[in-house]
C-alpha cells in the first residue's frame, strides 16, 4: 500500500519539476533529490510492504515512508495552490507562477517555510534510506517472493477443514451431490472441476467430503490430495503427487526422485496413470502457474481422470476447466436456515438456542452474511461467553473490535492471506472501500470515478483510466474479495458488496495507514492529519476538534440532522483547500456552500439527491473538475461558465434537466441560443459520459459528433428528418459503449439505415431503439462486440433474428411493445451462441416460437408476457438444457389452463420438467399470481 502512495507521488513530482524547476532554485534541487531517493526505494518498498506484518521494525519503517510520502505531497500541493492558482482568467501555469512570484515580499515567508519543510523531509528520507540498507543486509529480502514469510511466521488454518467432524458440517449435501454427479465415470479422458468462492466459504471442506465419499474411493484406482503453497514450487508439487501415487499401491518412491527434474517427474506421473482411473485434488490454488506447471503430467487418452481445483479466483477456475470441457462450481454463502443451523451448533453445543438470545443471534448472523468460517469462529467465541443478552448485544455492536482478539485469529489470517496476496496496485483500491457504510452496495461507476479523482490510476498505453479501473474491479471479484450484487442486462457487474467481516478487517488496515478513519459512536480521536472524512449519523458524537487542512476527500452519507449540516459547513470553512473529492450525495442542502468554489483541486463533485436548484456561475472556478453529478437534484439549468470546465469528463444530469435546457435556455446566465451549441460541445470535448434525460433538437443531433470521447449517449424525441444527421454524427463516436435512441412518438419512423463505417462501433456494447423502423439498420449487422439489444415499437415484419442471431457476444435480447409484427419467431441452429436472457413482451401478432437444436445453448432466462395469440409452448424448448428460469405471463386463459393441467398430469414427464424454476402468472382479482403455487 505504501508503494502505491509513492508511485502516485513520483508521477506528481515529475510533472511538478517539469514545469517549475527553473522557478524553485535550491528548493527544486531538494525536490529532485527526494524524487530520486523514492525511485530507488520503490522496488524494496514493494516487497517490504507485503512482509511488514512479520517484522514490527520493518512495519515501523514502512509507516515512516508512508508518512514522508503524504507530507511531501501535502507540501507540494500547498506550494502549487499558493503560487500556481490561476488568477485574472489566465490558464497559463508557469505564467501565473511568475506573476505571483513578483509579489515576493508577500510570498517570502511562505517560500521560506516551505523550503524549510522540504529540507526537513530530505533529512528524514536520508535516515529512512540508511535503515533500508540495514534491512537489506539483515534479511536478504530481494531473493524471496512477496509472501514467502507466511509459511514460517503464520499458522495456516486451511488444513483444519480436513479434520472437521461430520457434526460440524451443514449445507453441504446439494453441492456434494453435484460434484459426485460430475465425477461419474463415462468416457476416457481428463476433466477439470473447479470449485470457486471467497475464503471461508468451505471449499476445502466440501471437496474433502467428496474425496472421502465411498463411491469415489471405489470408482478410482488412484487418489491424490495436494494443498498448494501460495509460493509453490513445481518440483515439490510433483514430488508430493508421486509419493502419494506410489504409497497408495504400497510401493516406494523412485530412489532418485530428489534428483529428477520437472520434466522427468511429469513423465513418471503420466506413465503411472496410463490405463488407470484417477482423481487429483489441488486445494487452494492462488496462481494459474501452479496448474500450468503440472497439467501435462496427466494423461488425456488411455485413462479416465479428474482434477478438482479449489480456488478463490474465477479467472483460475475458468482457465483450468475450460480447456478440458470441465465444470465450474461457484460455492455460495449459506442461506438463513443453514447459517442458523451451523451457528446454533457452535454457539450452543448439544443444546438449542434459548428464546432470550434468538433476536441478538439473528443480528449476529446477519453480520456473518452466510460465510461459514465467520459463523464457526464467532459461534465458537460466543460459546465461551455467558448467555446474557446485554453481553451478546455488546459483542454484536463491537464485532469489529472483536476481530482484534486472539479468538478471531483464524479468520483474520485467512483475510490476511487474501489481502497480502494482492498485487501492490490493488491494495489501495480495496482499502478505499472501507469508506462506505456497512451493508451499502458499491456502485461500479461511482467507484471508478472516485478512484480516478483520487489519482490512483497509472495510465497504460492503449487503456483509458476508466478501462483500467474496471479491470481492477473485475480482478477483485475474481479474487472473491468483493462480490457482484447486481448486474446490467448483459450480465456485466453493476453493483458490488463486500463481506461484513472483510469490511471490518480493511477498516482496521485503513485506520492503521491513515487512509480513512471512521467516526464511531464513541468519541473519535482524530490524528493530526486527516486525509479522508465521512459525515454520517455517528459523526455527531465525534471529537469536536479536528484538523482538516490536509483533507483530500469528504463524503456525506444520507441522513437528516441539523447538527451534521453545521459540521459540514465547519469542515468546509476549516481551510480544506486541498480537497479533491466532495461527495454530498443526499445532503439536506438547498444551495452549494460558497467555500466549494474555492476548491481549486476539486475533481469530483456530487450533488445527487440534494435539494439544490441553482448552479451559480462560480462553478467555472473549478477548473480541475472531472465529474459533476447532478442526478436527482432539482437543477433545471446549467450556467454558461460550465464551458470553463475543460477537464470535465463525466456530466451526470437526469430527471429535471434536458440537454436542450443545458444548451439553449433563455436564462441570462445560461446557454442562450441553438447557434451556440457547436462551441459548447467543442469546449467540452473531454466528456466521456452525458447521462441526460433528453438530447433533442436538430442542432444538437448535428453537433453531437464533436464529443469524440463520448462513451454513453441517450437521445430522445428523435424525428424522422433528423435520422441522416444523427447517423453522420454517430459515425464519429468511435468510443461509444452505449447508445439509446427514442423516437418523438411511437408512430414516428426512425430513419437510421444510413452508412456508418463498420469499424466505428467496435466497442459498442448496448443498443436500445424505441421507435418505428422500416428495417433493422445495416450497421447493426456488424456489431460483433454487442452484448445487449432492446427493440420497442419497431413494428418490424422482416426476420430480424437472422441478423441478430449471428452477433457472437449478444447476451441479452428484449423485444417488446410491437417490436415484431410477424406470427412466427424461428431461432435456427447455431444462432445466438452467447444469449443468456430473452424477453418477449407485447408481440401481439406472435403465435409460434421455434427453437432448433443448437440454438441458444446457454440461455438461462426466458420471459414471455402479453403474447395473447400464443397457444402452445415454444417447440424445441427441450433443447435449452441450460435454462434455469422460465416466466410466462398474461397469455390466453386457454393456453394457461392447458399448461397448468399438463404440469399436474405429466409430473416428471412435463415438457418444462428440466427447468428448475417456472412461473405462470395470471391476473386474479387485480393482482398477478403464480398459478403453479
Amino acid at each position: 500500500m505504501a508503494d502505491s502512495a509513492v508511485s502516485f507521488l513520483l508521477n506528481q513530482l515529475s510533472l511538478f519539476l517539469q514545469h517549475e524547476k527553473e522557478l524553485l532554485g535550491g528548493v527544486g534541487e531538494e525536490v529532485e533529490y527526494i524524487r530520486g531517493e523514492l525511485e530507488h526505494m520503490t522496488a524494496f518498498l514493494r516487497v517490504a510492504d507485503s512482509k511488514e506484518e512479520s517484522d514490527p521494525q520493518l512495519k515501523a519503517w514502512v509507516n515512516q515512508v508512508r508518512k514522508i510520502t503524504y507530507d511531501i505531497e501535502d507540501i507540494l500541493q500547498e506550494y502549487m495552490l499558493r503560487f500556481a492558482y490561476p488568477r485574472h482568467g489566465s490558464n497559463e501555469f508557469g505564467g501565473c507562477i511568475k506573476k505571483n512570484l513578483c509579489a515576493s515580499v508577500r510570498n517570502l515567508k511562505a517560500r521560506r517555510r516551505i523550503a524549510s519543510e522540504i529540507q526537513t523531509i530530505k533529512l528524514r528520507l536520508q535516515n529512512v534510506s540508511k535503515s533500508q540498507q540495514r534491512f537489506k543486509d539483515t534479511h536478504a529480502f530481494m531473493d524471496g517472493s512477496s509472501s514467502s514469510f507466511m509459511s514460517n511466521e503464520w499458522y495456516d488454518s486451511r488444513g483444519d477443514a480436513l479434520l472437521l467432524e461430520d457434526s460440524d458440517i451443514v449445507g453441504i449435501e446439494k453441492p456434494k451431490r453435484q460434484l459426485l454427479e460430475w465425477l461419474l465415470p463415462t468416457e476416457n479422458g481428463l476433466k477439470v472441476i473447479s470449485v470457486v468462492g471467497m475464503g471461508g466459504l468451505g471449499k476445502t471442506t466440501l471437496v474433502k467430503k467428496v474425496y472421502d465419499d465411498a463411491s469415489v474411493k471405489a470408482n478410482f484406482d488412484s487418489h491424490v490430495w495436494v494443498t498448494i503453497a501460495e509460493s509453490f514450487k513445481a518440483d515439490h508439487l510433483l514430488q508430493s503427487i508421486i509419493k502419494q501415487l506410489v504409497y497408495e499401491v504400497k510401493q516406494q518412491p523412485p530412489h532418485d526422485l530428489e534428483a529428477k527434474n520437472v520434466d522427468e517427474m511429469k513423465e513418471f506421473i503420466y506413465n503411472f496413470l496410463q490405463l488407470k482411473t484417477y482423481i487429483i485434488v489441488l486445494d487452494d490454488v492462488w496462481k494459474i502457474g501452479a496448474w500450468e506447471s503440472i497439467r501435462y503430467a496427466f494423461p488425456r487418452l488411455g485413462a479416465l481422470g479428474f482434477i478438482i481445483i479449489t480456488t478463490r479466483f474465477n479467472s483460475i477456475g475458468n482457465a483450468a476447466c475450460s480447456e478440458t470441457n470441465g465444470h465450474l462450481y461457484n460455492l455460495e454463502p449459506f442461506d438463513a436456515e443453514e447459517s442458523e443451523e451451523l451457528f446454533y451448533k457452535k454457539a450452543f453445543p448439544g443444546k438449542s438456542c434459548p428464546p432470550h438470545l434468538k433476536e441478538v443471534s439473528a443480528c449476529i448472523l446477519k453480520r456473518c452474511e452466510g460465510l461459514p468460517l465467520a459463523i464457526v469462529v464467532i459461534g465458537g467465541l460466543l460459546a465461551t461467553k455467558k448467555q446474557i443478552p446485554e453481553e451478546w448485544k455488546m459483542f454484536e455492536r463491537n464485532i469489529g473490535l472483536e476481530l482484534e482478539g486472539d479468538s478471531m485469529k483464524r479468520m483474520v489470517k485467512l483475510l490476511y492471506l487474501s489481502y497480502y496476496d494482492l498485487p501492490h496496485y490493488l491494495k489501495a483500491y480495496i482499502l478505499y472501500m472501507s469508506i462506505f457504510l456497512e451493508f451499502e452496495l458499491l456502485e461500479k461507476w461511482r467507484m471508478i470515478r472516485l478512484w480516478i479523482a483520487e489519482g490512483f490510476m497509472e495510465l497504460k498505453q492503449g487503456k483509458t483510466e476508466e478501462e483500467m479501473a474496471e479491470a481492477y474491479l473485475n480482478e477483485l471479484v475474481s479474487r472473491s474479495l468483493i462480490q457482484v450484487a447486481d448486474t446490467y442486462e448483459d450480465g456485466r457487474p453493476r453493483k458490488f458488496r463486500i463481506h461484513d467481516i472483510l469490511r471490518e478487517y480493511i477498516i482496521s488496515k485503513s485506520r492503521e495507514r491513515n487512509i480513512f478513519l471512521p467516526a464511531s459512536g464513541e468519541k473519535t480521536m482524530w490524528p493530526n492529519k486527516i486525509r479522508r472524512m465521512a459525515i454520517h449519523s455517528a459523526f455527531t458524537n465525534a471529537q469536536e476538534s479536528f484538523n482538516v487542512k490536509y483533507l483530500v476527500s469528504l463524503f456525506w452519507f444520507e441522513f437528516e440532522d441539523s447538527e451534521s449540516v453545521q459540521i459540514l459547513h465547519r469542515v468546509l470553512q476549516g481551510g480544506c483547500r486541498l480537497l479533491k473529492v466532495l461527495d454530498l450525495r443526499g445532503a439536506p442542502l438547498d444551495k452549494i456552500p460558497s467555500e466549494v468554489f474555492k476548491l481549486y483541486y476539486l475533481k469530483y463533485l456530487s450533488l445527487r439527491r440534494t435539494n439544490i436548484k441553482i448552479i451559480p456561475k462560480s462553478i467555472g472556478n473549478l477548473q480541475n473538475l472531472e465529474t459533476l453529478d447532478l442526478k436527482q437534484c432539482r437543477v433545471t439549468e446549467l450556467p454558461i461558465q460550465i464551458l470553463k470546465l475543460r477537464k470535465l469528463r463525466h456530466l451526470l444530469v437526469y430527471s429535471y434537466i434536458s440537454a436542450r435546457d443545458m444548451f439553449s435556455s433563455g436564462h441570462p446566465q445560461s446557454f442562450k441560443a441553438p447557434y451556440e451549441i457547436g462551441s459548447c460541445l467543442t469546449a467540452l470535448q473531454k466528456l466521456c459520459y452525458i447521462d441526460a434525460d433528453e438530447i433533442d433538437g436538430i442542432k444538437i443531433v448535428r453537433e453531437i459528433g464533436r464529443l469524440t470521447q463520448l462513451r454513453r449517449l441517450c437521445i430522445k424525441k428523435l424525428k424522422r428528418e433528423d435520422g441522416k444527421d444523427l447517423s453522420s454524427s454517430l459515425a464519429k463516436l468511435i468510443n461509444l459503449r452505449s447508445l439509446c435512441i427514442f423516437a418523438v412518438d411511437e408512430g414516428e419512423v426512425m430513419d437510421l439505415d444510413h452508412y456508418v463505417p463498420p469499424l466505428t462501433f467496435s466497442v459498442l456494447r448496448k443498443v436500445v431503439l424505441h421507435g418505428r423502423l422500416e428495417k433493422l439498420p445495416q450497421w447493426m449487422h456488424f456489431l460483433h462486440g454487442l452484448t445487449e439489444v432492446q427493440l420497442g415499437w419497431s413494428r418490424l415484419r422482416e426476420d430480424l433474428l437472422q441478423h441478430l442471431g449471428v452477433l457472437p457476444n449478444l447476451v441479452s435480447l428484449k423485444l417488446y411493445n410491437f417490436a415484431y409484427e410477424g406470427e412466427r419467431l424461428s431461432f435456427v441452429g447455431r444462432g445466438f451462441q452467447s444469449l443468456k436472457r430473452l424477453w418477449l413482451s407485447k408481440l401481439r401478432g406472435l403465435r409460434w416460437i421455434e427453437i432448433e437444436r443448437g440454438s441458444m445453448p446457454y440461455l438461462e432466462t426466458l420471459s414471455i408476457w402479453h403474447c395473447n395469440l400464443m397457444g402452445e409452448l415454444p417447440s424445441g424448448i427441450e433443447h435449452l438444457s441450460n435454462l434455469q428460469y422460465m416466466e410466462l405471463g398474461d397469455l390466453s386463459l386457454e393456453f394457461i389452463d392447458t399448461l397448468v393441467r399438463q404440469k399436474l398430469e405429466a409430473g416428471e414427464e412435463w415438457k418444462l420438467a428440466h427447468v428448475p424454476k417456472v412461473n405462470i402468472f395470471s391476473l386474479v382479482d387485480g393482482q398477478w399470481r403464480d398459478l403453479l403455487l
